[in-house]
This record gives structure tokens, sequence and C-alpha cells, in this order.
């Protein structure tokens, strides 16, 4: 059987690895040894215990696969060195490390909407304070500002955004209605300003304007993570890594690349990763089979936006339904892929 090495437990790596691990010998690095749902994970600053309905162990859900904890120091093009000095052995590897915020700002009340340990964290913090300032206005920020607002109704919530609009790449209807939402239940939404540094509780704009705080949120700043791209490696790196129309490398036809990681002009969500793994999975079997492999192809797809535990917008390009309907379907999805994989 073929050595399949996958890097980084996600959406992307995951579905590789069930994918092909009764086909492979498959081996999954990851920094911990579980599977998050991330776009559920905003409801644990609000309600902890729903931490539980997200969360599963790797070797629950991927059973035929070797799972291996640690961080990934650097790849080559036959094996891949942790920094324990482990190395692991491939035929093939795929690289699904996703992305991770970065920020000047990174202080004590300060928080980023990456792990559920950080929104745990948070969520003590919050309880005893009043004054809460979001930073970035995508959809991880407005989907935050939502579980906080619907949630916590005596406090005050400030997002400021770097742009002239919410979620700037979801459609008009989209955005209008977000912002209605959000200034319907006491949210002040200051555009077009940009956080640059921190002073005793006070957060400084780029136009010199100063902001109280008693905690932050920080949803801006999103990096791949691609450290272990060193040597000749670092010359795919592009806003992401450099992928062909199969998810490869160029000129290393055996190393493949999914979810956020990848340099593909698309919207960074669990869904496209999800895609991005089954697309790879298909092509390390075709290779193996000496198959014609699977393109790639980015497009848009449906959206579902949370607003809260009980309201969301679904979004397909100029189509949108706002309401319960979106919630409702946001919590199906979440409860058939937890299913799927403790199954």
């Amino acid at each position: 059987m073929k050595r399949v090495v996958v890097i980084g437990g996600g959406f992307a790596g995951t579905t590789v690895a069930k994918k092909l691990q009764n086909k492979c010998k498959v081996t999954l690095v990851d920094t911990e040894d579980f599977f998050e749902y991330t776009p559920g994970i905003l409801r644990v600053l609000v309600e902890p215990k729903h931490y539980e309905k997200i969360h599963v162990k790797h070797k629950d859900a991927l059973a035929r696969t070797n799972v291996v904890i640690g961080h990934v120091l650097e790849i080559k093009d036959k094996f891949i060195s942790l920094t324990n000095g482990k190395k692991l052995n491939y035929d093939y590897l795929i690289i699904a490390s996703g992305s991770n915020y970065n920020s000047p700002i990174k202080e004590e009340d300060t928080f980023f909407a990456t792990r559920v340990k950080h929104l745990l964290e948070a969520h003590k913090k919050i309880q005893n304070y009043k004054n809460i300032v979001i930073v970035g206005g995508g959809l991880v920020g407005v989907e935050l500002i939502a579980e906080l607002a619907t949630h916590y109704k005596e406090k005050k919530i400030t997002l400021i955004h770097s742009g002239p609009r919410l979620m700037e790449r979801n459609n008009t209807k989209t955005r209008a209605y977000a912002k209605r939402f959000l200034e319907g239940r006491g949210v002040k939404i200051i555009f077009n300003e940009t956080i640059n540094s921190k002073s005793r509780k006070k957060l400084i704009g780029k136009s010199g304007k100063e902001y109280d705080y008693d905690v932050a949120f920080f949803t801006v700043g999103i990096k791949p993570n691609v450290s272990f791209m060193k040597g000749d490696f670092s010359s795919y790196i592009e806003k992401g890594i450099v992928v062909n129309e199969y998810l490869q490398l160029s000129n290393r036809n055996k190393i493949f690349v999914a979810g956020d990681v990848s340099n593909i002009a698309e919207e960074k969500t669990a869904q496209n990763a999800e895609n991005h793994g089954k697309v790879v999975a298909y092509n390390v079997l075709a290779s193996i089979e000496g198959k014609k492999m699977k393109k790639y192809v980015s497009k848009k797809r449906l959206m579902v936006i949370s607003l809260g535990k009980y309201s969301g917008i679904i979004e397909y390009k100029k189509f949108v339904i706002t309401g319960w309907i979106p919630a409702l379907l946001k919590f199906l999805i979440e409860r058939k892929v937890m299913y799927n994989l403790r199954r």
C-alpha cells in the first residue's frame, strides 16, 4: 500500500484521510489530537457546552489512520521532519495545514477566533466585562458579533472594520441584512478604520482615534500556515501555496495541497476545504492507478451565515433567504457532519 502523509486535521485533511484510509497507509499529522467543526466554534463563546457537540478525537473519526501529534518542521521530496526530530516517509504528501490569524496586537484580554480553547478562555473573561470590541467585519467577524449581540443584550458591543462595507465579498442583500440585524441589536459599527496598536485598554486606530475596550476580538490578518515550506519549497508561496488545476505542486506531482493553505482565490470556508479534500483524495487514487485526474473548479457555492442561534442568511449568487430557515439549515449541516465523523 502507498504511504500517504496528511499535514493538518481540519476539514480538508480529515476528508482526505477518511477517503484514503482503507486504500492506502495513511498518517495524519496534526498539532491537536482532535477535529473541531470550525463553522460552529463561535457558539462556544456564549455556550461553552456546545464544544462537546463539535469535537471528536482523530482516533475515533479515523479508525484506520495513524495519527501523529506534532509540529512539522520541514518537508522534503520523500519525507517530512517534525520538531521533535521524528521523520515520516511518504509516497504522497497532502498539505492541509490551514491558516491562522496574525496581528500586532497580542495582549491580555485580546483574543483571536481560531480555536475553541481561546473562545472558552474568552467566555470567562466577558462575564464580568461590559465593553466588547470586535476588529474585522468579514464573515467571521459578523458571525462572532451576532453570537455576542443576541446573547449579551446588556453589553456595549462595537465593530471596527477597515472597509466601507461588511462582508465585502458577499452580495448587496446579504450585507444590508447583516448590517440591519447587528445595528438593530445595539451594535455600533465603525467603518474605514484600521487598528494598529494598543495602550492601556485602548485600541488606537490609523485615524488617531482611541477606542476603549474591556475585551477585544480580532478576526483580521489571516495567514496560511506555511512555516515548514523552506528551501526550494518556499518558491511555491504566494498568498498561500501555489497549486495547479489538480491541486498539486507544479513539478512535484506526488504533493497535493488542500484547504485554506492554498492560494486559490475563493472564500476560505469549511465547504470549500472539504471539496478540496475530495478532489485531492480522488486524484491520489487516480495517480496510483494510472487514471485521469480530476480538475478542481472553483465556483460560487451556497453559503449559510449564522446570526446567532436562531437567525441567519442563506446566499447563493443573487438569491438570499434570511431568518430562522438558515439557522435551522446550519444546525442540520453541523449535526450531519459530526454524525458522519463519529459513525
